[in-house]
Order: structure tokens, then sequence, then C-alpha cells
């Protein structure tokens, strides 16, 4: 407990873990959400920024939307969750982490899965306005990780913070790079590296003094990214000490709020790791679903309706 037996059952072909990853990332049809653009000052002065939108009436709720690697706050997935939300009568504020708004941030560092201080200064200025009386956190991938490892790590988060809910999360960091480095996984992993490589040759032109073309072309593999980039950028030893430190595993025995993961089985980037039957069994506040298809971040009934939102929706009103 509390462990839920999951009822969702995807069309035929979306029960291959593949096609639904890349067809609910590159094929689905964008749902319509307008966004309006905040930037904040971080306590470093560099800045992030939040694409809010607004339910139609005023709400004393707001989700905070967390997305993943290489992603920003118009991904389809981000607006997906956001229009549902929306119809549940919440506000959104979709952040952007440090350089993933179209935008490169001034410092040398940028984001990680575990940089839990830039979602907390986030939170800070959401409280600042003294509009809302309820927050949840819902992110996807990374930004799920990052999402488990700021509930857990802390001894007190603002009495706000209601619920998470945390999709297709790879709670074990070491263990999702070692599946993603398998054959069937080169083109997630291509995408990825093409899209960090780029943000080092741009960010080079801004810390000649600390990152070189010399390291450019060593950076081959995510690990590379990480062990090069990284590590360095945010005070670990290496990619490996990285992974450790920020996996989410070690920190959810420690959450106190009621928190939703969502995993598929047949998720490509997940290794057995991610899977935290033990920690949910128990504990009273960790809800683990494991549905056998929906790939990552696909769980597709139709283009306008994903059970990953359907169900954010359904947890955060029905659990108390």
């Amino acid at each position: 407990m509390p462990l839920i037996q999951s009822d969702y059952q995807p069309a035929f072909i979306f029960k291959n873990g593949h096609f639904s990853t890349i067809y609910s990332a590159k094929l689905r049809i964008s749902p319509t959400l307008i966004q309006k653009r905040e930037r904040v000052t971080l306590p470093d002065n560099d800045f992030i920024d939040i694409d809010w939108s607004y339910a139609k009436k005023p709400t004393k709720k707001v989700a905070i939307l967390l997305h993943g690697l290489e992603g920003n706050a118009q991904r389809i997935y981000i607006k997906g969750a956001a229009k549902d939300l929306l119809e549940d009568h919440w506000d959104i504020a979709a952040m952007n982490f440090r350089g993933c708004s179209g935008e490169d941030n001034t410092k040398y560092q940028s984001y990680h899965s575990g940089k839990t201080d830039d979602l907390e200064s986030i939170i800070n200025h959401i409280l600042e306005k003294d509009r809302y009386q309820e927050i949840v956190l819902v992110g996807f991938s990374l930004g799920a990780n990052l999402l488990l490892k700021y509930l857990g790590e802390r001894e007190n988060i603002p009495k706000e913070i209601k619920k998470g809910v945390a999709i297709s999360v790879p709670t074990c960091l070491r263990g999702s790079l070692e599946r993603l480095n398998k054959p069937e996984n080169w083109p997630y992993r291509t995408v990825f590296l093409i899209s960090l490589r780029n943000k080092y040759q741009l960010k080079m032109k801004q810390h000649p003094d600390k990152m070189f073309a010399s390291d450019l072309k060593n950076i081959k593999t995510l690990k590379d990214f990480d062990d090069i980039y990284t590590s360095k950028a945010h005070g670990f030893k290496d990619a490996y000490d990285y992974y450790q430190k920020n996996s989410s595993n070690q920190f959810l025995p420690n959450i106190k709020i009621p928190v939703l993961i969502l995993n598929a089985k047949n998720d490509s980037f997940l290794n057995p790791d991610c899977f935290p039957f033990d920690i949910a069994k128990s504990s009273k506040y960790i809800f683990l679903e494991t549905p056998l298809y929906g790939g990552h971040v696909g769980f597709h009934v139709s283009n306008d309706t994903y059970y990953s939102e359907k169900r954010t929706v359904v947890f955060l009103k029905n659990i108390k």
C-alpha cells in the first residue's frame, strides 16, 4: 500500500512502447493553450521564465509543471496536462528550466535532474504573490525526478504544497542512462545529445574560460556530457557522482504529502530500479501505478485525451 492497479488499455498500435513515445512527442496535435510569460530573477541574478495559463474563473489553486530533459513549457505533454488542469480550475505555472525558454541563461551552470534550488525559488516567488492557497507539482521525466527530490530532501516544505504527480520518472538516473544506451534507444539519445551539444557550443561564447572546443569534440555520449559539463558546472565529481546524489529513489521515504508515480512497464527509458515497489508498499504517501503500456510520456487514449492527463486530475481531486 499504496500500489495502484492500473486500468489503462490503449489501442493495439499504442501498446508498442516506442510508437506511443514517438507519436506522443512528435505526431500528436498540440492542444491550444494561451500562455503569458513572466521572467523571474533568481538569487544569483540569472533568470527563469514561467509560462502562465489561467482558469476561466479566479482560483486559489495553481499547478507548477516541470518539463523533461531538453524540453520546455511549449512541449505537447505540458500543454496537454495544462489543458485538463485548467478545465478543473487550476491556474498553470509552466516552468522553463535555465536555458530552456528559447534564450540562453547567463550563468555557467544551467539545470539538471536534481537542481531543486531553482524550483524552490519559483515556489517562493509564487507564494509571494499571495494569490494561491494550494500548490501542486506535476513533473515529467527529468522534471519528475526533480519534483520527488525536492519533496524528499527537505525537512519542511511550504504548507501550501499539497500533492505531487511524477510521470515517466527515472528515479534511478544511472539505471536510466544505461537503458538509454541500449541499441533500441539510439533515436532518443541521439536527439538529446545533439540538443545538448548545441547548447554547449552556444554557452562557449559566454564562458570561454570554462568551456572549450576540445571538450565539445569529446562529448560523444550522454555520460560524456555529464562528465564534461553537468558535473563540473554543478559541483559534482563526475557523472556517476551526479547520478548517485540526484536520483530520487533515496528521497522517496522522506516524502510526507501524497504523490502519484506513473511509470509504464514498457518505458524504454527506465530500468527496474525506476519502479520503487518496496518503497511504495511501506509508504502512506507514495502511490505507485505501473501500467503495462504507455512508453515514455505516451499514455495515449485519443489525440484529445491522454490517460496520464486524466489520471493527474483524478488523483489531485480524490486523494486527501
